[in-house]
C-alpha cells in the first residue's frame, strides 16, 4: 500500500492519482513514486539538440515562451548540423533529448548503421510538412511529378541521384515509398545519397543531385531561389503522418523520468500554442527564422506553415493538411502503430534482414504511459487507441495489425 502523508507530492499528481485509484494500480498512480515520491524535475536544466527545421519549432518555443519554466525545467536548445551528430551526442550524453528523426530512434536502439543503445521516443513533435523536390532542369523535361519523374527516367537512362537526409530516417523513407509508388526501384534504379537538410539547397544549385526529400524550409528554399520544383508533399504520401519526434535514451528515461515528463508537457503546450491561431504561426515563423535556429527568411517558413503552397511552376494551393504541432493531440501521440511502420519500411528495403517483434520493438521504445501522464499535465486530447489506421498514396491501408504480411506485401522492395 503506497502511504501518500509520506510523500511531497504536488496536489496535481495526488488528484491524477485519486482519480485512477478505483481502477488498481494505474500509470498515474505508479508515477507516485517517482524520485522518491516527488514529481518535481530530478534535472532542472536540460540540452536539447534540433536540426534547422521548421519542425523544431516546438522545442523552440517551449523555451522562448517559457512552457518549460511553467513545468519546472529550463531547455536549452542546441543548434546541429546534421542528423549523424544528432545520434552520436543522444548516445554520448552530450545532449539529453533532441529533436530527431522517428526512424533514426529506432535504427539506434536495433543498431542499423551506427551504434546500439536503448532509446525512447517520448512524443511525435509534428504530423506533415516535408516534401520532394525536383531539380528545374527535370521539370523542364516534364518530371513535375512522379509519373513524370518515372517517364524520363525511362526515356532518357542515366544515374539518377537523389538525396533523403538520414538512411532509417523519415525522407528516406517517404522518398523510397513515393518513387515505388509510381514503379521506380529506389535502391535498383537511382542513387540514394545522405545531406544535412540545411545543406539540401546548395548541393541542388551545383548540380550534385536530381532530387531531394527533406523538411520545410527547405523546399520552399529551393522555389524562392529558382532551382527546384515541389513534385509532391509528404502530406500526399501518408495523410498525417508522424514526423519528428522527441527522442532521448532509454537510460535517461529511467534515471530521470520526471524530468522527461515535465519537458514533454511543455513541448506539447508549445505546439498547443502554435497551432492555437494564424498570428501563433506568423510569431513562431518570424521567432526560428533568426540565425540561432532556421537562419533563413521569414517567408520562406510563413507560407507553407499556413497551407498555402506553390510548386514552382505557377501552381498554387491550399493544404488543409499542412504541418501540425498538436491537432488535437493527435500530433502528439506516440502511436504504436506509427514506429512499426517505419520498421516495416526498415526490412522492406534490406536495412534489416529479418522480421522483428514489431510491436514489442514499438512498446520498448515509445514511450506511451509517459506520454499520457504529461498529456494529462498539458491538458492535451489522447487517442483511444495506441493503434491508428491510415491509407498511403499507392492505397494500401496501414493499420499496425499484422506487420509481417505488410512488410513482405510490396512488389518493389530490396
Amino acid at each position: 500500500m503506497i502511504h501518500l502523508a509520506n510523500h511531497p507530492l504536488s496536489r496535481r499528481t495526488v488528484l491524477q492519482a485519486a482519480t485512477v485509484g478505483a481502477a488498481g494500480i494505474s500509470p498515474a498512480l505508479r508515477a507516485l513514486v517517482h524520485a522518491a515520491g516527488s514529481d518535481a524535475p530530478e534535472k532542472k536544466e536540460v540540452r536539447i539538440g534540433f536540426i534547422p527545421l521548421t519542425d523544431c519549432a516546438s522545442v523552440v518555443m517551449a523555451s522562448v515562451l517559457g512552457f518549460d519554466q511553467k513545468h519546472g525545467v529550463k531547455i536549452i536548445p542546441t543548434k546541429e548540423s546534421s542528423w549523424a551528430g544528432v545520434r552520436d551526442k543522444l548516445v554520448n550524453g552530450e545532449l539529453d533529448f533532441a529533436h530527431v528523426l522517428y526512424g533514426l530512434i529506432y535504427g539506434v536502439h536495433l543498431g542499423l548503421g551506427g551504434p546500439k543503445k536503448d532509446m525512447a521516443v517520448l512524443m511525435n513533435l509534428n504530423q506533415n510538412g516535408q516534401a520532394i523536390t525536383l531539380s528545374k532542369k527535370l521539370a523542364d523535361k516534364g518530371a513535375v511529378n512522379g509519373a513524370g519523374l518515372a517517364k524520363l527516367m525511362a526515356a532518357e537512362p542515366r544515374e539518377y541521384t537523389f538525396a533523403q537526409t538520414f538512411p532509417t530516417g523519415t525522407h528516406a523513407m517517404w522518398l523510397y515509398y513515393w518513387m515505388a509508388a509510381h514503379g521506380i526501384d529506389p535502391i535498383q534504379g537511382a542513387k540514394v545519397i545522405t545531406v544535412p537538410p540545411p545543406q539540401m539547397v546548395a548541393n541542388m544549385r551545383i548540380g550534385n543531385m536530381d532530387g531531394f526529400c527533406v523538411g520545410e524550409p527547405w523546399n520552399h528554399r529551393a522555389i524562392i531561389d529558382g532551382i527546384g520544383v515541389t513534385a509532391a508533399t509528404s502530406q500526399e504520401i501518408w495523410k498525417d503522418h508522424p514526423e519528428k519526434v522527441l527522442g532521448t535514451t532509454g537510460d535517461f528515461v529511467k534515471k530521470y523520468p520526471n524530468t522527461a515528463r515535465a519537458v514533454t508537457a511543455a513541448i506539447i503546450e508549445a505546439g498547443q500554442w502554435i497551432d492555437a491561431s494564424l498570428s501563433n504561426k506568423t510569431r513562431m515563423a518570424e521567432t526560428i527564422a533568426d540565425k540561432s535556429y532556421v537562419n533563413t527568411s521569414v517567408d520562406a517558413i510563413n507560407q507553407r506553415i499556413l497551407g498555402r503552397y506553390q510548386n514552382g511552376m505557377g501552381k498554387s494551393w491550399d493544404d488543409p493538411n499542412h504541418m501540425k504541432f498538436y491537432n488535437e493531440g493527435a500530433a502528439n501521440f506516440p502511436y504504436l502503430s506509427d514506429g512499426m511502420w517505419f520498421l516495416t519500411q526498415h526490412k522492406r528495403w534490406g536495412l534489416l534482414k529479418d522480421h522483428p517483434d514489431y510491436l514489442g520493438v514499438a512498446k520498448q521504445i515509445n514511450q506511451v504511459e509517459l506520454y499520457k501522464q504529461a498529456a494529462t499535465a498539458a491538458k492535451a486530447a489522447l487517442p483511444k487507441s495506441e493503434l491508428r489506421s491510415s491509407k498511403l498514396i499507392d492505397g494500401v491501408v496501414w493499420d499496425g495489425k499484422n506487420p509481417k504480411q505488410y512488410a513482405d506485401s510490396f512488389k518493389i522492395k530490396a
